[in-house]
């Protein structure tokens, strides 16, 4: 008899790096999906099911919701970005059953200390996580990851399609208050947005993105999301500032305050596999992630990612309640082409 799909509050132990390597092909992969560097520290470790890969956001192209089979989130587990030069993106990282293995109360590890080749299963993951090239006599990096990677590793779902949405519910992903507060507001929200009635772009400036006197946010720090009319000062017409997308799931944080989480620096765009260094102002907020609970087309979506937050879009706490900084107008681009504030990819929501 097979065994029962994981389910949330499941009890789960990672598989040894030997029986893991038995499951990836020459690119370290398992049905597209990487087994990740950074996710060799989780082996022999017990851990519980958090969610299962019903229905989550494909950003890499056009927009939609994909399906990633036999796969679960396990508690609220982020990549570090060790094995991949130090990316700030802190993802959540998704896993294949065929890693996991079912735990039994009272069950002891049936992982060895000794006995996997863990120099081979390294060595693997390494390589194909970070690649060089020489290209016209410079050395171009492409990195890969689960991000970058998710598009192939997933199933399309129809959008129209209503079996995906109930499975949340019916797979033990969310209690019933929320699968029905969030379902009645996709069945409400999409058709408007389809018949053009609701806006696409949540929050729209007035043409011109612009760059505030610097804050110099730490770690650590208390700040205020400013409310929404002042964010939208700072935003041009297609609702970006300085290529940072101001995303729909970060609306209900105005007014909020939060602890700044890190400073960003560095992250791998997934749509092009590179890595991005951010030449000004960006952090991220303890706590502060994409919910899926307002995301058009990708509802329900589990992958809970930061979004990346402007220093003008807050409001430092042990400094008062200062008027709105000094600004400049036309200000550069901080990348060279967008990012999505949320999702850190290059295209924003619903468009294209």
């Amino acid at each position: 008899m097979a065994e029962r799909e994981a389910r949330h509050g499941d009890i789960v132990e990672v598989k040894s790096p030997a029986e893991i390597l038995a499951t990836l092909d020459d690119d370290g992969t398992l049905d597209g999906l990487p087994f990740m560097p950074e996710m060799l520290q989780y082996c022999g470790r017990r851990l519980t099911v958090e969610k299962r890969a019903e229905k989550l956001c494909d950003m890499i192209y056009p927009l939609a919701s994909r399906k990633l089979p036999d796969a679960v989130l396990l508690e609220d587990l982020r990549c570090d970005g060790s094995g991949h030069d130090g990316c700030q993106a802190e993802c959540r990282i998704f896993w294949k059953e065929a890693w996991l293995r079912p735990i039994r109360a009272g069950r002891p590890s049936s992982i060895g200390a000794s006995s996997d080749p863990i120099v081979s299963v390294v060595e693997l993951l390494a390589r194909n996580a970070k690649r060089t090239t020489e290209v016209d006599g410079q050395v171009v990096t492409d990195y890969t990851c689960q991000a970058t990677e998710m598009h192939r590793a997933t199933q399309p779902l129809g959008r129209w399609d209503p079996r995906p949405i109930v499975r949340e519910y019916t797979s033990g992903n969310v209690r019933l208050g929320t699968f029905l507060r969030v379902a009645a507001r996709a069945l409400i929200w999409e058709p408007l947005r389809v018949l053009g009635l609701r806006p696409k772009v949540p929050l729209r400036g007035s043409g011109n993105a612009t760059k505030p006197a610097p804050l110099g946010l730490q770690p650590g720090d208390t700040v205020q999301v400013r409310l929404k009319e002042e964010i939208a000062e700072t935003l041009n017409a297609q609702g970006f500032n300085r290529g940072l997308w101001f995303d729909e799931e970060m609306l209900p944080h105005c007014g909020g305050r939060y602890r700044v989480r890190q400073r960003i620096r560095r992250f791998i765009d997934e749509h092009t596999g590179k890595l991005v260094e951010l030449k000004t102002d960006a952090v991220t907020l303890e706590g502060v992630v994409c919910s899926g609970e307002r995301s058009p087309v990708r509802w329900f979506c589990p992958r809970g990612s930061y979004p990346f937050w402007r220093e003008s879009w807050l409001r430092p706490m042990d400094q008062g309640e200062p008027e709105t900084p000094d600004r400049v107008t036309e200000a550069p681009d901080d990348l060279e082409q967008p990012v999505d504030a949320v999702f850190h990819h290059p295209v924003p929501p619903d468009r294209g």
